[in-house]
């Protein structure tokens, strides 16, 4: 049921802005307080000179284009707020989303509470997921990348009418 409330009836003029699948490693400095991530210059070409950094799931964090985020934030007001779960992950996803500009050098300040959600400490991996980029711990990266079971997952995508 939540599924069908959040998506979009139409699919939104950005989609083709469709993020390159790149993967980068980034080392921090052990007892860094703060991270300036730089985000590769194929990002900043689709995601524009302002973006929005949240909570993504699996405990890693999204990163949008504000376009995107203008359909998602207009999807999600259509989630009505009598429904817990809903509101619950509303705050989730909401609450914490910075709005980040890349400076001169392409970096960005990752705000503590986000480093801290996501479990950034030693190594991070970037990647293009769609019209997203995810910022993961590499460790956690490495852990949910598990490909062992991809037919299971492949035809589960098939019942939600997903398939390749």
């Amino acid at each position: 049921m939540m599924q069908q409330l959040i998506q979009s009836p139409k699919q939104p003029d950005c989609f083709h802005k469709r993020l390159p699948v790149f993967f980068f490693l980034y080392s921090i400095f052990p007892g860094a307080e703060a991270i300036r991530l730089i985000v590769p210059s194929r990002f900043r070409e689709k995601l524009g000179a302002e973006f929005i950094v949240t909570k993504g799931l699996d405990e890693c964090l999204f990163v949008y284009p504000l376009d995107e985020w203008a359909h998602i934030e207009e999807a999600f007001r259509r989630v009505p707020l009598t429904n817990k779960k809903a509101r619950n992950f509303v705050r989730f996803f909401f609450a914490g989303a910075a709005d980040l500009e890349a400076d001169r050098q392409g970096r960005i300040l990752l705000p503590p509470a986000l480093r801290a959600y996501a479990g950034l400490e030693k190594e991070i991996v970037s990647a293009g997921v769609l019209n997203r980029v995810e910022i993961w711990d590499k460790e956690k990266w490495e852990r949910s990348s598990d490909i062992s079971d991809m037919d299971g997952i492949a035809d589960y995508m098939a019942g939600l009418g997903v398939s390749i």
